[in-house]
C-alpha cells in the first residue's frame, strides 16, 4: 500500500491541495491511501473546503485520520459553550472558535452574540458526525507507525528503568488510556527521538504537531527555528520523520509517500 502522509493542515485547503497535486496524489492508479497525523483545522479560513475534501476522502475509504491536539481542543470548546463557559482565549489564539464559526455558517458578529448556536450548528456538520468518529490515536504499519505528537511514555520511569532522561520508553503505549493520548498529543516527536531516545524499536514513528525547523535547528544546527533561514522540509532521523511545517507561517503543507 501506498500512503500519502501529511499532518497539520490547519483549515489551509490550498496549501494541503498543493502539496498532495505535487507528490502525485490524484493521478496515483496503484492502491494508495491518504494519510493525516492530526489537526485538520484551526487557523486556516478554509474549514468548509477541507470538511469537503477530507468527507469525499472518507467516503472513497481513501482517509487515515490521526487525531491530534487541535481535534482535543474543538471538542474541549463544545463542552465549555454547553456548561455555559465563555469562549476561552486558548480557544480564540489556537483557532478554534474560528474554525467553529466558519462551519456553522453563522456571521462572525452574530456567532460572537450565540456561541450555543455555533456550537448546535457544528454539533450537526459532517466534521462532527462522521470525521471526528473516524479518528484515531495511531495507526501502525509493518514499518511505521502514525501519530500527532509522539506515542505515550512515562514521566517518570518506573525503578526498573534507568533514570537517563525525562521520557522513558513503555512497552505497553498502544494500551494507553485516552487521558494519556491526549497528553502525548503535545510531545514535541523530535525531542523524544532525537534527545529523549524513546521510540517504537524497528519502527519509524510519523508525526506532526511541532514545527520541523525546530529539529532543523536545535538537533541538526542548521538555519534557525522560526527565522528567515528557517528550514520547514520534513525532518528525517532515527526513528521519526516529522512534518508539521507551521503552514500558518510558511504558507505550506509536507507531504510525503511510503510504500509498506
Amino acid at each position: 500500500m501506498k500512503y500519502y502522509v501529511i499532518s497539520d493542515v490547519h483549515g489551509f485547503y490550498t496549501a494541503m491541495k498543493r502539496a498532495l497535486m505535487k507528490a502525485g496524489f490524484f493521478e496515483e492508479k496503484e492502491p494508495h491511501k491518504l494519510v493525516l497525523c492530526g489537526d485538520m483545522m484551526d487557523r486556516g479560513s478554509q474549514a468548509l473546503q477541507m470538511q469537503e475534501f477530507m468527507m469525499q476522502m472518507l467516503r472513497e475509504d481513501k482517509l487515515i485520520y490521526v487525531r491530534g491536539n487541535h481535534e482535543d481542543l474543538l471538542e474541549a470548546m463544545v463542552t465549555d459553550i454547553a456548561y455555559r463557559r465563555p469562549v476561552s482565549e486558548v480557544h480564540e489564539w489556537n483557532g478554534t472558535w474560528d474554525t467553529a464559526v466558519q462551519l456553522s455558517g453563522l456571521d462572525k458578529s452574530l456567532a460572537a452574540r450565540y456561541p450555543m448556536e455555533v456550537a448546535r450548528r457544528l454539533r450537526e456538520t459532517d466534521f462532527w458526525h462522521e470525521l471526528l468518529p473516524a479518528s484515531v490515536n495511531f495507526f501502525e504499519t509493518e514499518h511505521y507507525v502514525f501519530v500527532h505528537g509522539w506515542i505515550p511514555c512515562y514521566d517518570e520511569p518506573p525503578a526498573a528503568i534507568d533514570l537517563d532522561g525525562e521520557l522513558h520508553c513503555r512497552p505497553d503505549w498502544r494500551e494507553a488510556t485516552l487521558k494519556e493520548w491526549k497528553k502525548a498529543r503535545w510531545f514535541n516527536g523530535m525531542e523524544c527521538a532525537c534527545i529523549s531516545h524513546y521510540g517504537v524499536p524497528d519502527k519509524t514513528v510519523v508525526c506532526g504537531h511541532w514545527h520541523t525547523s525546530y529539529g532543523h535547528a536545535k538537533i541538526e544546527h542548521k538555519g534557525s527555528e522560526d527565522g528567515r533561514n528557517a528550514d520547514f522540509s520534513p525532518f528525517y532521523a532515527k526513528g521519526i520523520i516529522a512534518l508539521d511545517a507551521c503552514t500558518a507561517y510558511s504558507g505550506y503543507v509536507n507531504c510525503v509517500v511510503l510504500e509498506d
